[in-house]
């Protein structure tokens, strides 16, 4: 995002934020497009819908930036999808380089793909790269949100291509409040943003749940 961009963005959020919005219906993103018009993207948790019932807070947001927008409309339909078995040695790149070459690739390798937003991994990419280094993993998954809900559906279930390789497609799902991420036995947040070490959720040791061993005779839980 450009620097009006980034105050657009800002300037719908307080709004919602003053209106006592709901904490997850705010703005990630806005974008001007070549025919002037202004796009934005709503949070992961957010829907299109839930942001338009505040319409006219949006609109008078903007306007103290822009005078000449008049209305606020949903756009296509964005669907995001999640695509395992990406190689993170040709990604990790410092800052925004290496998923936006992930991203070039997705759209160069699948014809007819449009991928409006940044991909972004669905693992934290400082543990990803920690992995990879000690042999733990030669791949990841990550997030794409592709245009068209028809687009979307034609995808889940099948492969497409990243650097060579058919990654399988599944539908991705936010995760909320009530979620439980496996690796820290945390709550209420997603991969990429834990930080936390690994945490047993059989004994509360510093080691992933899937790795602990039970001394108990007979138990199944290794």
């Amino acid at each position: 995002m450009n620097k009006m961009d980034q105050e657009i963005a800002s300037a719908i959020n307080r709004a919602l934020f003053h209106q006592k919005a709901p904490a997850h219906v705010t703005i990630m993103n806005a974008k001007r497009n070549t025919m002037g018009a202004i796009t934005a993207m709503t949070h992961p948790n957010a829907t299109a819908e839930m942001a338009l019932q505040y319409r006219d807070i949006i609109i008078s947001a903007v306007r103290t930036l822009n005078k000449g927008v008049v209305d606020v409309e949903e756009n296509e339909s964005w669907e995001r999808l999640k695509i395992h078995t990406v190689p993170p040695i040709r990604y990790m790149a410092k800052g925004a380089e290496g998923v936006q070459k992930m991203r070039q690739a997705f759209e160069a390798e699948n014809e007819g793909m449009v991928i409006p937003s940044q991909v972004w991994w669905l693992a934290n990419p400082q543990t990803i790269r920690e992995r990879r280094e000690n042999g733990e993993i030669s791949a990841s998954s990550v997030v794409i949100v592709v245009k068209r809900i028809k687009v979307a559906q034609s995808l889940v279930n099948k492969t497409i291509k990243v650097a060579g390789v058919w990654s399988r497609v599944e539908t991705y799902t936010s995760k909320g409040p009530d979620s439980k991420y496996v690796l820290c036995c945390g709550w209420g947040h997603i991969e990429n943003k834990c930080g936390s070490k690994p945490k047993c959720g059989y004994c509360s040791g510093h080691h992933r749940t899937n790795d602990h061993k039970c001394n108990v005779v007979g138990c199944s839980a290794k």
